[in-house]
C-alpha cells in the first residue's frame, strides 16, 4: 500500500478509536444511591447521577446523552418564561400579521387568516397540519408548562399532574414557531421584489413568541420536575452501574427517566408516572420501516409535481420544489435558494437514507461505531421538522396573495405530499429505538461476567450499595 494511503488509513482508525473507545460500560461504583441510578434513553447504559450544581449538565460516559441540567431558580424561570411566551401567543392572532401593496392594490393577512386560506383552497389537511404546529399545540404545551410549574411553586397535588407532565414530553418534538418564523422570512423574500411589505403587531408578537418558545423549551429541567411532582423512587436491588438496564431485567421510563424491574415479553408501568415501560420500543424496526417506506413513495410526487402555482396577469406558472430553487438562485436570491434546498431537498433525502442505514445496521450491529450511529440519529431526529419550511412558505404565499387574474398564488398537489413526507420521517425517526445499536453479543458477555462479579459481591459484603434519601443539594 503506498505510504499516502497507509498513513490515511492509521488517521482514520486512531480517530474511530478515540471517537469509539474499546471499553464497554463506565467503571462501577460501588456505593451510590440507588434512587439517583437512571438508564440513557440512548445506549441504555445505568449510571449514577451525580449531585449537580447550578449550570452543571450530567450526560452519559458512553454515549454523551444529556440527562440534566440545572439552571438558577429552575421553576420560576420556566414559569415566567412560558406565561410570557403564552401572552406573546395570544397576541400573533387578533391583529395584523403582513400586509403587502402592489400596483394600486393593498391585501393583509391575520394568523387565523391562513388555515382558512388553504381550506378555501380546498387543502383543509394543510390547514389543519398548521393550525395545530402554531397554535394549538405550542398553546397546549404552554398551559401544560405553566399547570405542573404553579403545583411545584405552589406545593400542591393539582388534579390529573402526572398525566400532563407525560404528555408534554410527547408534544416536545412537534413545536415549530421557529421554523415558522423561518418560512415567513422566505416568503417576504420571495414577494419583496413585486410588492411593497409592511409587518403588523401580530408579526413582531409572533417573533417573541418564537424566541421565548426556544428559551421555556431549553429551562425545563425534567430531572428536577419529576423529583418535585412525584419524588424519587429507589431503583431495584439488582440494579448495578455501569452495565445495561436490558441486560439485568430492567427498563427505563421514556417519560420521567425512572428505572423499573421489565422483562422483554412482560410490560409494566412506571412506578412514579404511571407510563407503560418497555425494555426497547414495541417492534421499533417494524414500525420504522413502515413510516420510511410511506415516506419514500410520497417523495416521488413531492417533487415531481408542482408545489404552488403563480398567476400573474392571466398566466399560471406552476413551479416545482427545484424549480422554484433555480428560480430564486436566477434572480440573485441565493442564500434563500440555499436555505429552500437544504430544508426541502438535502434533508428530506438525507434524513431517510440515515433512518434506512440505522435500521439496516441495527440488526448487525458493531459496538467499534455505536456511538457515531448514536449521534447520527440524534442529528437526523433533529433536523427533520425543519423540511417543513417549504410548506409554511407555500401557506403564507397562497393566503397573502389572492389578487385574482393579477396576481394570486395556488397550492399545488406537491404541497400536500410533501407535508406528508415531513411528518411520516418525523415519525420514523421517532420510532427508532438507538438502544437497538448496543444490543451486540460482546456487550451480553461483558454484561454476564459483571452481573456474576457483582453478585459475587454482594455475597461478600451486602451493604455495598445503599439507599440514601435524596436531598435538594443532590438535585
Amino acid at each position: 500500500m503506498p505510504r499516502p494511503l497507509a498513513a490515511l488509513r492509521r488517521l482514520a482508525r486512531h480517530t474511530l478509536e478515540r471517537r469509539d473507545p474499546p471499553t464497554l460500560f463506565a467503571p462501577v461504583t460501588r456505593s451510590v444511591s440507588r434512587r439517583r441510578l437512571r438508564a440513557c434513553e440512548c445506549c441504555d447504559l445505568v449510571v449514577a447521577l451525580p449531585a449537580l450544581k447550578t449550570g452543571e449538565r450530567a450526560r452519559c460516559p458512553r454515549c454523551d446523552h444529556l440527562f440534566a441540567q440545572r439552571h438558577a431558580h429552575s421553576v420560576q424561570r420556566t414559569l415566567a418564561l412560558a406565561t410570557a411566551c403564552l401572552v406573546m401567543l395570544g397576541l400573533t392572532l387578533p391583529f395584523e400579521f403582513i400586509a403587502f401593496a402592489t400596483r394600486g392594490i393593498s391585501a393583509s393577512l391575520s394568523l387565523v387568516d391562513t388555515p382558512a386560506a388553504l381550506t378555501a383552497e380546498s387543502y383543509p389537511s394543510l390547514a389543519v397540519l398548521l393550525i395545530l404546529t402554531i397554535v394549538l399545540l405550542p398553546a397546549l404545551y404552554l398551559i401544560g408548562v405553566i399547570y405542573t410549574h404553579t403545583a411545584i411553586g405552589l406545593k400542591v397535588a393539582l388534579p390529573g399532574i402526572r398525566g400532563i407532565a407525560r404528555t408534554l414530553s410527547h408534544l416536545r418534538p412537534w413545536m415549530m414557531a421557529d421554523v415558522f418564523l423561518v418560512g415567513v422570512m422566505v416568503s417576504l423574500v420571495k414577494i419583496a421584489g413585486m410588492a411593497d411589505i409592511s409587518f403588523g403587531p401580530s408579526f413582531w408578537a409572533f417573533c417573541a413568541f418564537a424566541l421565548l418558545m426556544t428559551k421555556t423549551l431549553a429551562s425545563i429541567d425534567g430531572d428536577r420536575m419529576w423529583f418535585a411532582l412525584a419524588g424519587e423512587p429507589p431503583a431495584p436491588e439488582t440494579a448495578r452501574p455501569g452495565l445495561g438496564a436490558a441486560l439485568q431485567g430492567l427498563g427505563s421510563c421514556h417519560s420521567c427517566g425512572l428505572i423499573n424491574e421489565c422483562t422483554q415479553d412482560q410490560h409494566v408501568n412506571c412506578r412514579r408516572c404511571g407510563d407503560p415501560v418497555h425494555q426497547r420500543k414495541t417492534h421499533s424496526l417494524q414500525r420504522t420501516w413502515a413510516w420510511l417506506i410511506a415516506a419514500l413513495i410520497l417523495y416521488l410526487p413531492a417533487n415531481l409535481f408542482p408545489i404552488m402555482s403563480t398567476v400573474s396577469l392571466g398566466e399560471s406558472d406552476p413551479q416545482t420544489i427545484a424549480g422554484g430553487i433555480v428560480v430564486l438562485w436566477s434572480h440573485g436570491d441565493w442564500p434563500i435558494a440555499m436555505v429552500i434546498f437544504v430544508a426541502s431537498i438535502l434533508v428530506p433525502a438525507s434524513k431517510m437514507i440515515a433512518i434506512a442505514w440505522l435500521c439496516l445496521s441495527a440488526q448487525r450491529p458493531q459496538v467499534q461505531h455505536a456511538r457515531a450511529r448514536v449521534t447520527l440519529y440524534r442529528i437526523t431526529e433533529y433536523i427533520g421538522r425543519w423540511s417543513m419550511v417549504d410548506v409554511f412558505v407555500v401557506a403564507l404565499l397562497a393566503a397573502l396573495i389572492q389578487l385574482g387574474a393579477l396576481m394570486s398564488v395556488h397550492p399545488g398537489p406537491a404541497a400536500l405530499s410533501f407535508a406528508s413526507v415531513v411528518v411520516l420521517t418525523m415519525l420514523s425517526a421517532q420510532s427508532f429505538d438507538p438502544r437497538l445499536v448496543w444490543d451486540t453479543p460482546q456487550e451480553a458477555r461483558v454484561a454476564t461476567s459483571g452481573l456474576l462479579q457483582a453478585s459475587k459481591e454482594r455475597e461478600v459484603s451486602p451493604a455495598s450499595s445503599p439507599i440514601d434519601s435524596p436531598s435538594q443539594d443532590d438535585l
